[in-house]
């Protein structure tokens, strides 16, 4: 019997592929031990100010001020890592865009941000007086945070209206400056409950070579096999979601 299932292909290449799933588990578990934070930024334009021979004058005001654009802009930074950090100073930056007003929040909680007290004193207007050119541009370029924890897991959300500067798309970035910690920017992607589609379709296949190898041993007729195999692929993406949020939520009980 043993022999029998050793000269299989079929064993051979399901046990390799359930082999690499598990070393890419292994992996993902000792990079994640070093602290890495990554951020997705999505902008939603809200309106543009135009002359148009067909549709006439439009105008975009912000509290009264005509402006060229106006954006709404997403920015979500999650903590990646087995391990939780305090007191983190994250900052908020552009290079050809104007921040306007602004909403934080740390998901799931009831909780916001304040700005570093630096920065606080950077901005800081006295009684009777009006802020100056430095300050209003600094205040349009920059936002300066502190996290006080910053959970393995944690999720915090930035939000902005903001104008950029040329008629195209802004854009804003963030920076971390925390020992131990490394930022990277990722590209955001449609999102399967909550879970990007690339990951979730990746891991949903994984899953799928388990899925249809099961299928091919203990169904006998072909079609019936075919046409539960052909509708697993079409929603492969669901549960390879649900078995991305199972593992955080194993990282986040049993991580260390």
């Amino acid at each position: 019997m043993i022999e029998t299932i050793l000269n299989n292909k079929f064993f051979i290449g399901i046990a390799a592929a359930i082999g690499s799933m598990l070393l890419t588990i292994l992996v993902q578990y000792l990079l994640n031990k070093r602290g890495r934070f990554r951020y997705f930024v999505w902008h939603n334009r809200v309106g543009v100010s135009r002359d148009d021979e067909i549709f006439g004058s439009v105008r975009v005001t912000w509290n009264n001020i005509v402006i060229t654009n106006l954006f709404f802009s997403t920015i979500e930074l999650i903590n990646e890592s087995m391990k939780d950090y305090e007191n983190v100073e994250v900052r908020v930056f552009t290079t050809d865009t104007h921040l306007l007003t602004e909403r934080t929040e740390v998901v799931e909680t009831t909780h916001t941000l304040k700005w570093t007290d630096k920065f606080a004193e950077q901005l800081e207007v006295g009684p009777d007086q009006r802020p100056t050119e430095e300050q209003i541009a600094l205040h349009r370029r920059q936002r300066d945070y502190l996290i006080p924890t910053m959970n393995r897991g944690q999720v915090i959300r930035f939000t902005f209206l903001n104008s950029s500067i040329s008629q195209s798309q802004p854009t804003i970035w963030l920076d971390v400056l925390h020992k131990g910690v490394s930022l990277e920017f990722r590209v955001a992607y449609n999102k399967i409950l909550g879970i990007g589609q690339p990951t979730a379709a990746l891991i949903g296949f994984i899953i799928g070579v388990c899925v249809v190898g099961i299928i091919i041993i203990n169904v006998h007729t072909i079609w019936l096999a075919a046409i539960v195999s052909f509708i697993y692929g079409l929603f492969a993406q669901i549960p390879g979601a649900f078995a991305v949020k199972l593992w955080r939520k194993v990282k986040q009980l049993f991580g260390s």
